[in-house]
């Protein structure tokens, strides 16, 4: 073998290692031990010659030329199993439960399944859309192969992106002007409603909550009536709501850490894991 010659053994290793964001939780998805894994890793850099990872004391984090083999990987990975379904005759089959927040669901997941279903016909997809609040525990107790959600900590599911959250109002009722300031939240274990809180608390800002619903359409009604301004993800928000900041006396909101979380059980259902990659590759690029 050339020295320069890509295993694909180790190359599902690099993307295994990114995706899941250790050596250790990478183990566990590819069956093999931390220290196979790693060895893996070492091969792969030796036969490029480059670094591809730096390895921290908590974290990994891909270099440069780690970034750009990685999505040749991608593409090698998919490649060999479109031919490995070529030659065998097989039309994947099944049935996915997946879960999705109104706010990600017609930005972000709406191409992808777009493209699942072009390539997967076969495969019955039901989907839930609830707060990540409600489906990460459903995931947790394998009632939903797969969710997109706001992670809660940093070791929920494969981060994707991150997703802006900005301060929105009416144009035509400018309630930012107000004191106190009239609020529109999420239900009380929201992230949202915890970020908007937290920055209003750093300014100093007095505020009261006059509505609150876990519907992101509720959200979008309260602020288009006129009673109250919103902390919503930027995907979602309509054009003709008008995003507001330091000019109307709002200070920043933190982001959200979008993640696609799989169940224990989603492990060994052939098409919860051919979504579930197709959702970290694409994903990924878009954010």
């Amino acid at each position: 073998m050339a020295r320069d010659d890509l295993q694909i053994d180790w190359l599902a290793c690099l993307v295994a290692v990114v995706d899941a964001g250790s050596l250790a939780a990478a183990a566990l998805e590819l069956h093999r031990s931390p220290s196979a894994v790693s060895m893996q890793i070492k091969k792969l850099e030796q036969a490029v010659g480059l670094r591809l990872l730096d390895r921290g004391p908590r974290r990994l984090q891909l270099t440069a030329d780690g970034q750009t083999l990685l999505g040749y990987a991608r593409r090698m990975l998919d490649l060999q199993t479109e031919a490995r379904d070529a030659l065998q005759g097989t039309a994947l089959s099944g049935h996915v439960r997946l879960g999705v927040p109104d706010d990600y669901a017609a930005t972000y997941l709406t191409p992808v399944l777009r493209r699942f279903a072009a390539r997967h016909g076969g495969v019955q997809i039901e989907l839930d859309c609830e707060q990540s609040t409600a489906l990460i525990p459903r995931v947790a107790r394998g009632e939903l192969d797969l969710a997109l959600v706001s992670r809660d900590h940093a070791r929920r599911g494969s981060l994707l992106f991150h997703e802006p959250m900005v301060w929105v109002g009416s144009p035509q009722f400018e309630l930012w002007r107000r004191d106190p300031l009239p609020i529109a939240v999420y239900e009380e274990a929201s992230l949202a409603r915890r970020g908007a809180i937290e920055s209003l608390a750093r300014q100093g800002r007095r505020y009261r909550t006059v509505y609150n619903s876990s519907s992101l359409a509720g959200q979008i009604a309260a602020v288009d009536s006129g009673l109250a301004v919103a902390a919503l993800t930027r995907c979602s928000v309509p054009p003709h709501l008008q995003v507001l900041g330091a000019a109307q006396g709002l200070g920043p909101l933190a982001p959200m850490e979008v993640a696609v979380y799989r169940s224990r059980e989603a492990r060994a259902n052939p098409a919860a894991a051919r979504l579930h990659d197709l959702l970290v590759r694409t994903l990924r690029q878009a954010g």
